[in-house]
């Protein structure tokens, strides 16, 4: 327990604390959020739920769920809101979670909620794996356009395509999964061989490959749907493409974390991780979101992402994540940008 909690819990109890500080609840809360919705979802939340404060703890998917498993024995969050699904499986079979049914759970669609009673964690939107192509720094080439995962590993798109690093990256992690799962393993491992010989660099951030190919900085960015539909609304010159073979996705999920001094109100974040108005303040990042019927469509989304979405076995990906990323980090990672 946090020792500065400890000091506020006993002066609160002793009848001495400042009306404001006992009025007032502060939740550490985790997250891989894009940093620009933080303060958008914090102001949402703290406006129907005045006495409790969110403070965020910051980073790409793969640090924070290394954060997270390294605190298991001291955790510091109280809340984890925004991480994907395969990493808060694997905190679940760490037994690093508390159960909880949020009020209005039962809206969800059940491909976003935990199969446990009570669920540990529930999801809140998705992400789907997908090419952002600047159209403009191709052509100079004078390479097509690609269309497949496959056609990524031709020749002509030598040192051409940016990719998320999965061991930072839930993005870079669901296209490993999805590649293995979707290839089978020795195949999937042969493909990110060849991928590999045209691979300029691998970023620590799911987006950054579609901005950089946004900014001309490479042609070709293996990022998400969404990140390129936003920078083609904002003028780059991308076509975004869903690979024929099919895309890897993931959810952005929520949970407590066990052993938190404030259940209650981690129990009351979670109900409006799944409320109405939540669900439409993820909607203006991600085209997916969990409760079916509220999603607006996303100007310049590509046709035909949701049909690209693989089955995706999510045990699996957790189950097997250390291994995937250990093989991953000593076959490629002498691309990876620094830190």
């Amino acid at each position: 327990m946090n020792p500065m909690r400890i000091c506020l819990a006993a002066l609160i109890a002793a009848g001495i604390a400042p009306a404001a500080q006992a009025q007032q609840t502060t939740l550490t809360v985790y997250t891989a959020f894009e940093a620009e919705d933080l303060q958008r979802y914090k102001e949402a939340f703290e406006a129907e739920n005045p006495d409790i404060s969110i403070e965020w703890v910051r980073d790409s998917t793969g640090i924070i769920t290394a954060k997270l498993l390294a605190e298991k024995d001291n955790p510091v969050a109280d809340a984890i809101w925004g991480l994907a699904a395969s990493s808060l499986l694997l905190m679940k079979s760490e037994g690093m979670l508390e159960p909880y049914a949020p009020k209005g759970v039962e809206a969800l669609d059940a491909r976003f909620v935990d199969t446990s009673q009570p669920p540990a964690w529930i999801g809140l939107d998705a992400w789907i794996a997908a090419l952002c192509v600047n159209t403009i720094e191709l052509e100079k080439t004078g390479a097509p356009v690609p269309a497949s995962w496959e056609d990524l590993t031709r020749p002509e798109y030598e040192g051409m395509v940016a990719m998320p690093n999965p061991a930072s990256s839930g993005t870079g992690f669901l296209d490993v999964s999805a590649w293995l799962q979707m290839f089978g393993e020795e195949k999937g491992w042969d493909y990110m061989d060849r991928l590999h010989k045209n691979i300029a660099f691998y970023t620590h951030s799911g987006s950054k490959p579609c901005k950089d190919a946004a900014r001309g900085e490479v042609p070709i960015g293996v990022s998400f749907a969404f990140r390129g539909a936003k920078s083609i609304s904002e003028g780059a010159p991308l076509a975004v493409v869903m690979p024929s073979e099919g895309s890897g996705w993931d959810m952005e999920a929520a949970a407590i974390v066990a052993g938190t001094d404030f259940p209650e109100e981690a129990q009351r974040l979670m109900d409006w991780t799944v409320s109405e108005n939540a669900m439409k303040q993820y909607n203006v990042g991600y085209a997916v979101v969990a409760t079916p019927g509220i999603a607006q469509p996303v100007e310049n989304y590509p046709e035909g992402a949701l049909d690209a979405m693989i089955e995706n076995d999510f045990e699996w990906a957790a189950n097997n994540r250390e291994q995937i990323l250990k093989e991953w980090s000593a076959r490629y990672d002498s691309k990876s940008e620094a830190q």
